[in-house]
């Protein structure tokens, strides 16, 4: 990590005055009784991240938080702790809540959520994280772009104008939060009006990893199988997320024309199950699901798939192709210190890939999937301090 770097640093310099100090006493002595000098190996710092290394598709949202009342969640019938998609009747809400209560805007989206974490594990450079998706050309629009901005992710949204940007309100009552998801815009990415442009598909070019949810398997599908097809032609990291059993159950064709180019495949114990159930695996043992999930036919045969899937409380399993499924315990957390487990699944994901691009072991990868989920936890939705204390 870059953070080391001064440290090395001073240590070296200090290296260099002892060896100075040493060289002008010797020459003070009998030339004759000086012994050869030995030098201390110097340890190479690991390589510097570039921007745009790590690429990311999916669906934009600017996340809406307030706190609110009980009336409010009334109105627009809304339970506490739910996740609905919005209908007609809650059109209203999301310029009720801005209007009537103290909110919060935050660059969200299950994708773009995975980039900001992993951007903030990196720390710098910035903009080590593209990101795509489409938005609407209006002011959640522009609150969604100086959001991303902040994070330091270089998102490069398609605007248009049929729809508006999409949306996702967390009503807050009490440790509560019923979130309300109006995809809007990110139902509208077409890839030809962007992903094919030169300049952008020179960013996925510049890529080394990429990571798309599943959730965009119901947006643009094509756009999903052309950045994988790229990644396994030049024997790059391509790496996917069930996201939610529904994808598995109604999107289950798309979701196999992109399996064989999946290298790194995310899931949690309730979406592996359903990926058992409709894929026939004829199991509901995790680690079965996740062997038997690995040795899915895969086009890049120069690696094998890896399998990971968390389970809440429970230890995270992965499985790596020598038929042996490793089993890492969660970092352990009071219950009175858990403010919400919102995102915590995307922030999994992000620490994951903060240290896949950078090269790290898998099993690095698991643990730096640990903390980033555990520092969300004990935050409201997908928020994080300022710097991680992560090494």
């Amino acid at each position: 990590m870059a953070s080391g770097e001064p440290t090395a640093k001073k240590l070296r310099l200090s290296e260099e005055k002892k060896v100075n100090t040493s060289e002008n006493e010797s020459s003070k002595k009998t030339p004759e009784k000086k012994s050869p000098e030995k030098k201390t190996p110097e340890k190479k710092s690991p390589a510097r991240l570039r921007p745009n290394s790590l690429f990311g598709m999916g669906n934009p949202l600017l996340d809406i938080s307030a706190v609110v009342d009980k009336d409010f969640l009334d109105k627009y019938g809304l339970k506490p702790n739910d996740q609905i998609l919005a209908e007609d009747n809650h059109k209203a809400l999301f310029e009720e809540i801005v209007k009537k209560f103290k909110v919060e805007y935050h660059a969200g989206g299950a994708t773009q959520n995975s980039m900001k974490i992993a951007q903030w594990m990196i720390q710098e450079p910035h903009k080590v994280c593209s990101f795509f998706g489409c938005i609407g050309e209006d002011d959640f629009g522009k609150i969604l772009k100086q959001k991303a901005e902040e994070a330091h992710v270089d998102a490069h949204y398609y605007e248009q104008t049929q729809e508006p940007t999409g949306t996702c309100a967390a009503c807050i009552t009490g440790n509560d939060r019923s979130l309300v998801a109006n995809l809007a815009a990110a139902n509208c990415y077409k890839k030809e009006k962007h992903l094919d442009l030169e300049d952008n598909w020179t960013l996925v070019e510049k890529a080394k990893v990429y990571y798309i949810a599943g959730f965009f398997l119901t947006v643009s599908p094509e756009s999903i199988l052309k950045v994988a097809k790229h990644a396994s032609d030049n024997n790059k990291l391509f790496t996917l997320n069930l996201s939610a059993p529904f994808i598995s159950e109604f999107f289950k064709d798309v979701l196999m024309k992109v399996m064989p180019y999946v290298d790194v495949l995310f899931g949690n114990e309730t979406e592996a199950a359903t990926f058992s159930k409709e894929q026939g695996f004829e199991t509901k043992d995790i680690e079965e699901i996740a062997k038997k999930a690995q040795a899915l036919p895969k086009v890049n045969t120069k690696r094998p798939r890896t399998i990971v899937f968390t389970q809440g409380k429970e230890p995270t399993i992965m499985c790596k192709g020598d038929d042996k499924v490793k089993m890492f315990p969660v970092l352990t957390t009071d219950e009175k210190d858990i403010v919400d487990t919102i995102g915590a699944g995307d922030a999994f994901v992000g620490g994951f890939l903060s240290e896949l691009v950078q090269g790290k072991a898998l099993e690095d990868c698991v643990k730096a999937g640990h903390y980033a989920a555990n520092v969300i936890i004990r935050r409201a939705g997908c928020t994080f301090p300022d710097k991680p204390d992560f090494h």
